[in-house]
Formats: C-alpha cells, sequence, structure tokens
C-alpha cells in the first residue's frame, strides 16, 4: 500500500491565516504526482478555502477540516460531526455563558469582536476576539507568550467543565479549540489508516498542548515538526522528491 502525507495549515503551509504561498501551492501540486496528499487543519472549510484557494476540496486527495470532523475525499463529503448533538443545548449554554463571562474580566491590551466561534465539531475561542486586525494578531500573539492569557483560560474551563468530556487545544495566535475528548486530529486517521501503510504528518504545533501534538504522537503517523512553509517544503524534498 502507498504512502500518505497529511499536513497541518497554519504555520506549516501558510503563515498564521494568511493565504498560501504560489510556491507552496505549486509544490503541493508537484509532490501530488508522486504520492497522495492530505489537509487537516483545526479551521472550519470556509476558513481552509480562505488560505488554499476554492477549489481546496478537489485540489487534494482529502481535505479534513475541523480536525476531520468535516471529512473530504476527492471533492465528497464522507462525514460531519455534530458538537451540539454531542453535548446538547444546556451544556453547551452553560459552557458558552461561563466562557463569556470569563472573557469579560481578562484586562488585556485590546479587545475587538466574536470571541466565540461555533462549528460544526468544536467551538474556537479566542480572548481578544476574531475580528482582529493582524497587526492586532500578531500583537496579541506576543503578549499571550509572556502573560499566558490562554493557558489560564484554558485552565479554568479544564477545572469547571471537567464533566464535560471536552478536550481543549491551543492553536494558531489568538484562539483555542474546544471538542469532545477524541476529536483531535487524529480524529481524520479513521478515513485513511486501512488505506495506507505509511502516514507522514507535518505540523507546527506538535509540542503537548497543541493542536498537532496527538497526531504528532499517534503510533499511526511518523510525525514531523516543521518551522513553517519553507522548512516544510525543504523536509518534503529530502523524504520525498
Amino acid at each position: 500500500m502507498p504512502k500518505l502525507v497529511l499536513f497541518d495549515v497554519d504555520g506549516t503551509l501558510t503563515e498564521p491565516r494568511k493565504k498560501a504561498g504560489e510556491e507552496m501551492l505549486s509544490f503541493l501540486q508537484e509532490l501530488r504526482k508522486t504520492l497522495p496528499v492530505g489537509i487537516v487543519g483545526g479551521s472550519d472549510l470556509k476558513k481552509i478555502k480562505e488560505q488554499l484557494g476554492d477549489d481546496a476540496e478537489t485540489a487534494y486527495d482529502y481535505l479534513f477540516s475541523e480536525n476531520g470532523l468535516v471529512a473530504h475525499k476527492a471533492g465528497k463529503l464522507l462525514a460531519t460531526q455534530s458538537l451540539k448533538a454531542f453535548l446538547g443545548e444546556d451544556k453547551l449554554k452553560q459552557f458558552i455563558n461561563f466562557t463569556l463571562k470569563e472573557i469579560a474580566d481578562i484586562d488585556i491590551p485590546v479587545k475587538r469582536g466574536t470571541f466565540i466561534e461555533f462549528r460544526n465539531g468544536m467551538l474556537n475561542v479566542s480572548p481578544i476576539g476574531r475580528n482582529c486586525s493582524q497587526e492586532e494578531r500578531d500583537a496579541f500573539e506576543q503578549y499571550d507568550h509572556v502573560h499566558g492569557i490562554r493557558k489560564d483560560l484554558v485552565q479554568k474551563l479544564q477545572t469547571k467543565f471537567a464533566d464535560f468530556g471536552l478536550t481543549f487545544s491551543v492553536g494558531g495566535q489568538i484562539s483555542f479549540d474546544v471538542f469532545p475528548k477524541g476529536w483531535d486530529k487524529t480524529f481524520c486517521l479513521q478515513f485513511v489508516e486501512s488505506d495506507f501503510d505509511e502516514i507522514h504528518f507535518f505540523g507546527d504545533k506538535t509540542y503537548k498542548g497543541g493542536n498537532d501534538y496527538e497526531i504528532f504522537e499517534s503510533t499511526k503517523t511518523a510525525g514531523h515538526t516543521t518551522t513553517g512553509p519553507s522548512d516544510t517544503i525543504k523536509q518534503c524534498k529530502e523524504l520525498f522528491l
């Protein structure tokens, strides 16, 4: 059976929340001539298409948005999961109400809007708000690195909702994802593990608590840590081309 290569998006194929460069897009299509390529991102499908192009569902062999909770193969939808069905409205409201109250009490230099984004299979929580500009995004990332804003909020939520069966995963520059245990990026492997005897994964946040950690550490993958798009291309050329 052939090999498969899976790629994270932010920090691996693109700079965080930015569009992929022409060099990367061309490289991925060149790589596909040698072996199948899959994308596994924490963002929803709309955001991934903004970064990788409107043809992302068909431009790659597999496209797993929201960690694979929305799964596409060759442009066709394989499956989708529902956080709302998993938690139920009452627990969902409890979580959202408490989180918004906690964010209201966080004192940071800038706050904007969209502090919680509801997706099919997860919630994305951002203390600064997803409506911030790129400049504000960059500044918050540096502030968070020093003051641990996201880390502290995650710890509070883990304690408060310990019995909800949730996982908290820090990703990107300004937010963290919240989803049921087992719904991390390893979730996507069920759609490919029987068809490939070797699955490579490339990601940047492969440390414990990062949103690439579980799939990077999985016994079902060969994990590779990358420092950015140019490093991703360099490693792939050395391994596969």
